[in-house]
């Protein structure tokens, strides 16, 4: 299926590229998430027509993950958990416990953009994960974990 690319996305192109991917991907993720349209003759007219539009706000986009990445790179997130004395924990830290200490702390994080390359943090002390604010930022985050004895 051919369409175009409303946003950039990642081992697919940019913004206002027509591309040719699985009929699946794109009626099931692409169009779905706005980040693509079927390229129709229609449909290429009205994206050229809104493209400084698009261009704009795909820009203003970017400065804003900048300006969080500004902010958010080498920040250490506290969290507690439950550990035995062995220092490991009963349960892990996920991606989703992590975006939710950063909330927290003031940062507008979802659990999808927080990368844990080597999976849920299952002991206690300091580890690094990645926050991907957007397609072309990604920083460095610490994620220092506390054992509470139970």
């Amino acid at each position: 299926m051919q369409i175009i690319l409303l946003d950039k996305v990642i081992n697919l192109g940019n913004l206002g590229e027509i591309v040719k991917v699985k009929d699946g991907y794109a009626r099931n993720f692409l169009i779905p998430e706005g980040k693509a349209r079927r390229a129709t003759e229609s449909a290429k007219a009205e994206f050229e027509a809104k493209r400084a539009e698009l261009e704009k706000a795909a820009a203003a986009k970017l400065a804003e993950s900048q300006a969080l990445g500004e902010k958010l790179n080498g920040a250490t997130v506290k969290v507690s958990q439950k550990a035995g004395v062995d220092g490991r924990l009963f349960g892990s830290v996920t991606n989703h416990d992590i975006a939710e200490e950063l909330g927290k702390m003031g940062f507008k994080v979802v659990k999808s953009q927080v990368r844990m390359p080597t999976g849920p943090i299952k002991l206690v002390g300091d580890s690094k994960v990645s926050v991907a604010l957007h397609t072309d930022v990604v920083v460095e985050v610490t994620v220092s974990v506390l054992g509470e004895t139970a």
